[in-house]
């Protein structure tokens, strides 16, 4: 019972299935069900088995040398469409831009395309603009910004994920239109410049709602982990 572990974990949609390896060179496996009413997080559950840890007790940190663990969280919660509910701010005259897309059609001669809803909920649009160099044509209009974000912010939305044209070369408006949604009160903000300063406005922006989207149901997991292994080191994949 005095022996310290290391854990290598797969956290997946259906199952998790945890190593650990023991000071001693000793290893134990385990799989459980990711989702159970039996347990809150199978991971955690897995470890606690193998500490020997019993229910109800702290989870014994004191023993565990580091948890290293990869996670289909974000995957599953993009194809359940179970993630936040981001909104998307972008130029004005563009809130439409990611629903139109571009030319890339699944089916090349159907003539009634599906297309999937868009991973946003809401839009508001800046008034800004930046020219194809970066050159700033109109400055951000700051104060109706921040009466839109405000607004959103009273509807429900903790998620931004902000999107310019050519925010690439000139990502300014976008830091500017990202401190004023964290003053608004949304918890997480995406920044297009951030996520993926990259030419083209559609992937850019498309990425950052992804982004918007996943992060924040993610976030949410490491903290609940990190939680309940009460400081003992923990790594996730990348």
């Amino acid at each position: 019972m005095d022996r310290r572990f290391t854990f290598w974990i797969d956290r997946g949609g259906t199952f998790t299935d945890v190593i650990g390896r023991a000071d001693d060179g000793g290893e134990v496996s385990l799989k459980l069900l990711s989702a159970s009413t039996a347990y809150e997080d199978a991971a955690v559950e897995a470890m606690r088995r193998i500490l020997g840890a019993a229910p109800g007790a702290p989870f014994p940190a004191d023993r565990v040398q580091a948890i290293k663990m990869g996670t289909t969280v974000a995957t599953n919660a993009l194809l359940e469409r179970a993630g936040a509910r981001p909104l998307f701010v972008t130029a004005g005259g563009f809130a439409d831009a990611l629903q139109i897309g571009d030319q890339s059609r699944p089916e090349l001669f159907a003539l009634n395309l599906s297309r999937p809803a868009p991973l946003y909920a809401g839009v508001v649009e800046a008034k800004e603009r930046l020219a194809a160099d970066g050159s700033v044509v109109a400055p951000l209009d700051i104060e109706d910004l921040r009466r839109g974000l405000e607004a959103a912010a009273a509807e429900g939305f903790t998620s931004a994920a902000i999107a310019f044209l050519h925010a690439d070369l000139n990502p300014a408006h976008e830091q500017q239109a990202g401190e004023i949604a964290r003053a608004a009160g949304f918890g997480f903000v995406a920044l297009s410049s951030e996520v993926s300063p990259l030419p083209r406005f559609i992937p850019r922006a498309e990425t950052t709602v992804a982004d918007a989207y996943l992060t924040p149901v993610l976030q949410a997991y490491v903290r609940r982990v990190a939680d309940a292994v009460a400081g003992a080191p923990l790594y996730f994949m990348t």
